[in-house]
């Protein structure tokens, strides 16, 4: 499955699960690690593991597995790494917290920022 395809196929599964507040950055240039990364909130924690559990199954259905997953046990920040695409699903009291919207925003700044300054001679 195509990097695309598969954050589409992502969204799709966090939409029909009822998540909220679906925000799908685009890392590539900022990261070597992945370049889609996914952040969406639960209402409760029950919610977040069903949503990420929902995620995992889907993606499993179509031949596409986790390469790991973190946080399942709490509910409060579940973490799915699809190589391509990383998902995060947050309850919004850590979402607020952590912010990961604003960060890879900062990321993004200083990046382009550092793209268009000039070169000093040496």
């Amino acid at each position: 499955m195509q990097a695309e395809e598969l954050r589409d196929r992502v969204i799709q599964v966090i939409e029909d699960m009822k998540g909220q507040d679906i925000s799908a950055l685009d890392v590539r240039g900022m990261t070597d690690i992945t370049d889609s990364m996914i952040i969406a909130s639960g209402t409760s924690n029950r919610h977040v593991k069903a949503v990420a559990d929902r995620v995992v199954a889907v993606l499993r259905d179509a031949g596409v597995k986790p390469l790991g997953v973190e946080g399942e046990q709490q509910g409060e920040w579940i973490l799915l790494d699809f190589g391509d695409v990383v998902v995060h699903v947050m309850h919004p009291d850590s979402r607020r917290f952590y912010e990961l919207e604003k960060l890879w925003n900062k990321e993004l700044e200083a990046l382009l920022r550092s793209r268009r300054e000039p070169v000093a001679d040496r």
